[in-house]
């Protein structure tokens, strides 16, 4: 056919800001003719260019003389869910952190397979999920073509999912909505998923509505035509979990007797205990973050940043793991932390010991590489079971490290450090810090008692 091509190029969308309104332009050429269709709203834009891109990619013929894929009806062009998920994934992305990327991605795969037009001729299930996953992280689809096992799959999911606009048909939309809704309250085995998980899904699902609301293809929010009971969530520390001091210098003493790689992992897990450190901030702990290790008394510590782990498709990078600012901090913002005693002497230890990585990482592996998740969990929980006793080893004490950052936040506000005080070392907000740590202090009930029966007593 001569009036088909594959040679299509695209432009970056240009803004044309004028005295009364703003004109965004997507941009492309087919052949050698540039195309051009202007939009007011960027999120407009940015939608239309995403679903020309994706035809490219996927190998779709264009019409030379509309400009257009060749799949595309001027008169009747429905946005598909699938589409649409391509454009909002996109504009969420240069905003979103790489976990909130992921969160994002798994809150669509999940909604997508109860949005499916028909089940014939799909792909496998774990093919099709594989596939949206793919399809999801906006720097691997930008800048890659897709795994040819993948690509069956994505051109099912192309044509297979409803038309954005049924989620606003009366009565039709509100049987999508809840079904949706049903979906990511499972897991994909279906059994029920933990509430957070179903409550975080829930945010991204109506922060995407309220964005197809924007783009002007669904006129309401089809989620609050539905009566869903938002699962109860556990917001505060299960004292259970939380260790006291004498249980933590065990567990310390087992870490350095695992192994040469257990010394090297002392430090880090006595810094989450000591300090109260998240562990993506003591992955990203560096010598200049030590202010002060005097030979006695207490240290100080100033954090600047964190390395929280996504994995390598959600980041900008491709790392693993990507240095962001501090958690509920602005960019540039610092936090300062003390350092105890006890952990003074250990930094010393560490630091004559292993030095620090090139980069002046404090906590890095035997061959200089960052230290990983899969290593220090491994250590992590070998060293447990060395340290308690077999009773305390099946329960749930310290059963993750962060249990280690709960244990001094704890053992801070028992000690009767103001909240305040505990909030700013820890990174928290004061109000977040009483909900969540409000089962943990301990000691104190008997002084409380004591007052109130000084005030009511006769």
């Amino acid at each position: 056919m001569d009036n088909i091509t594959y040679r299509v190029r695209f432009w970056k969308i240009k803004t044309y800001k004028g005295s009364r309104v703003t004109t965004h332009t997507v941009r492309w050429v087919v052949e050698s003719r540039e195309w051009k269709e202007p939009f007011r709203n960027i999120a407009q834009a940015r939608s239309f260019q995403a679903r020309l891109m994706t035809a490219a990619r996927e190998g779709e013929a264009f019409d030379i003389g509309t400009g257009r894929p060749i799949s595309w009806k001027r008169e009747e062009s429905p946005l598909s869910w699938y589409a649409f998920t391509l454009a909002y994934v996109k504009a969420k992305w240069p905003y979103a952190s790489p976990n909130h990327r992921r969160g994002i991605a798994e809150a669509l795969t999940d909604a997508s397979e109860a949005l499916y037009t028909s089940e014939n001729g799909a792909p496998s299930r774990d093919m099709c999920r594989a596939a949206l996953r793919w399809a999801y992280s906006t720097r691997i689809r930008d800048d890659e073509q897709p795994p040819a096992e993948l690509a069956e799959a994505l051109r099912w999911l192309e044509g297979h999912t409803i038309a954005l606009a049924a989620l606003a048909e009366l009565g039709k939309g509100a049987t999508l909505a809840r079904g949706m809704l049903d979906r990511i309250s499972r897991t994909k085995d279906g059994s029920l998923a933990a509430a957070n998980t179903a409550n975080r899904k829930r945010m991204v699902l109506n922060n995407a509505m309220e964005y197809a609301m924007e783009l002007g293809a669904l006129s309401k929010n089809p989620l609050k035509a539905v009566k869903w009971t938002r699962p109860r969530t556990l917001t505060t520390v299960d004292p259970r979990t939380v260790i006291n001091a004498e249980q933590a210098r065990r567990f310390l003493a087992a870490v350095h007797g695992h192994s040469e790689r257990g010394q090297r992992m002392k430090a880090f897990f006595g810094v989450l205990y000591y300090a109260a450190l998240r562990p993506e901030e003591a992955v990203d702990l560096r010598r200049e973050h030590l202010v002060s290790l005097p030979e006695e008394g207490w240290g100080e510590m100033r954090l600047t940043s964190a390395e929280p782990r996504a994995g390598s498709r959600w980041t900008n990078s491709g790392q693993p793991r990507e240095r962001r600012a501090l958690k509920h901090r602005a960019d540039g913002e610092t936090r300062s932390t003390p350092i105890h005693p006890e952990l003074v002497n250990l930094f010393r230890w560490h630091l004559e010991e292993f030095g620090t990585g090139p980069d002046g990482r404090v906590f890095i592996g035997p061959r200089g590489g960052l230290m990983t998740d899969r290593a220090y969990l491994k250590v992590f929980h070998e060293a447990r079971t060395m340290a308690f006793s077999p009773a305390e080893a099946a329960s749930s004490l310290m059963n993750v490290p962060y249990a280690l950052r709960h244990a001094a936040v704890s053992t801070w506000l028992t000690a009767g450090v103001p909240a305040p005080q505990v909030a700013e070392w820890a990174g928290h907000s004061v109000a977040v810090l009483l909900k969540v740590y409000v089962k943990c202090v301990h000691g104190q009930e008997g002084e409380a008692m004591r007052r109130i029966w000084d005030a009511t007593r006769p």
